[in-house]
């Protein structure tokens, strides 16, 4: 169990009511979810492939099939990483290049023509996971890094 005590000097409701010297505790009890932990996926390892070499990025029960998350890669790009439902994974880069906003990871996985695809979240410009064009301009795309399980 985790418990978590913020405390403010002053702040103000989402009513606008001004409060003073307000201490918020908040208790979280870490569940764990089946999608996570199946027996095949324990202990085993995403890894990405830069120049230098293939690295672990996470373990493969950290991701969630059908959503994404954010990775830090050695050289200090950012990557989103994604687990489809048939357990296949993707690693693109995470910057919107029509918005500059780091946030592929948070967009939504789907498949259009047999062509699995992340939509941004933002304007929702699909690009292709397993190249990285993007399938609604041409002349765009964002890069693709080698994955692996191990």
């Amino acid at each position: 169990m985790t418990t978590t005590t913020v405390t403010t000097d002053t702040g103000t409701t989402d009513t606008g009511t001004t409060h003073t010297g307000t201490t918020h505790t908040t208790t979280h009890t870490p569940t764990q979810s089946t999608a996570h932990t199946t027996a095949p996926d324990r202990g085993r390892r995403l890894q990405v492939r830069d120049e230098s070499g293939w690295f672990t990025v996470c373990g493969l029960d950290r991701l969630t099939p059908g959503r994404g998350v954010a990775a830090l890669l050695r050289d200090g790009s950012q990557a989103a990483v994604f687990l489809d439902r048939a357990g296949r994974t993707y690693v693109v880069g995470n910057r919107d290049p029509f918005t500059g906003a780091y946030v592929l990871s948070r967009g939504l996985l789907g498949s259009a023509a047999g062509v699995p695809f992340v939509a941004s979240p933002l304007l929702k410009q699909r690009f292709d996971l397993r190249t990285g064009r993007c399938l609604d301009d041409d002349g765009v795309s964002v890069p693709v890094f080698p994955s692996r399980t191990a």
